[in-house]
């Protein structure tokens, strides 16, 4: 690993024990870490080391945070960018990157814990259950700010009867259950979880029929993912089947090589 690259790494969801051993690592080695403040519970800076210069990003814009960057690389800094959850799902990574190599930067990515597989563990749910859903889809939805590619709408997810992961969502809450009542029923578990593993953590469970009021009622403006579909439901799918690979009738006999 180029210890020079600047360090794209995953911050999890937020709980400073839930980061890889790899990123406590490279914090720990850090002279300049960026973070995104408004996602992040400080106790994960506690891995940083006491001399570190850090540098909370929610102010910032991007052109600024790539400076930051480029600069103390350019002053032979070893480099952090905390990003939320994991870099490869709605971190700005590609951007920066971007920007990075026109500058002639090296970089490098540690994956982190998503926050969905966070909200998930905390529920203690399963997004895959056979016969009842084997995929999963993580998206947002349209905003102002952020275009969504045509072929991505929310009506063609909802057309698979998928579990559905929504990021960046939780503020149209009820236009988007009342847009996929038709495809998953207005009896289908959700369940929203504010700030996973945080120590202000909120998970709110529902229906799509119901989820809307509870979200309003608790006020919540950000930092949630939002989980739909029948694999979430808290007594077993009358209809859920169970796992080939550990069915006592399959054939063993063959490794893993093809080898008997």
């Amino acid at each position: 690993m180029n210890d020079r690259a600047v360090q794209f790494v995953g911050a999890g969801p937020g709980a400073a024990d839930l980061l890889t051993v790899r990123a406590t690592r490279l914090l720990g080695e850090a002279e300049l870490v960026l973070y995104p403040g408004t996602y992040l519970d400080p106790g994960v800076l506690a891995h940083c080391s006491p001399g570190a210069e850090l540098v909370d990003t929610g102010d910032l814009d991007l052109d600024t945070i790539v400076a930051r960057l480029v600069d103390g690389h350019r002053a032979g800094m070893r480099i952090v960018r905390l990003v939320s959850g994991d870099p490869s799902v709605y971190s700005a990574v590609s951007e920066q990157t971007r920007r990075l190599d026109v500058a002639g930067v090296p970089w490098a990515v540690t994956p982190g814990v998503p926050a969905y597989a966070a909200a998930a563990a905390r529920v203690g749910r399963e997004l895959t259950v056979p016969l009842v859903a084997q995929s999963v889809v993580l998206t947002r939805t349209q905003q102002r700010s952020t275009a969504m590619p045509e072929t991505e709408s929310l009506k063609a997810f909802a057309a698979t009867r998928a579990t559905l992961v929504l990021h960046l969502a939780v503020t149209r809450i009820r236009d988007l259950m009342a847009e996929l009542e038709l495809d998953y029923g207005s009896g289908c578990p959700v369940v929203v979880v504010y700030r996973a593993s945080q120590p202000q953590e909120l998970v709110l469970r529902g229906t799509v029929a119901d989820i809307a009021d509870a979200v309003e009622d608790a006020q919540l403006r950000q930092a949630a993912v939002i989980l739909v579909g029948r694999a979430l439901a808290g007594s077993p799918d009358p209809c859920a089947g169970e796992s080939h690979l550990y069915d006592p009738a399959r054939d063993r006999s063959v490794t893993r090589d093809g080898l008997t």
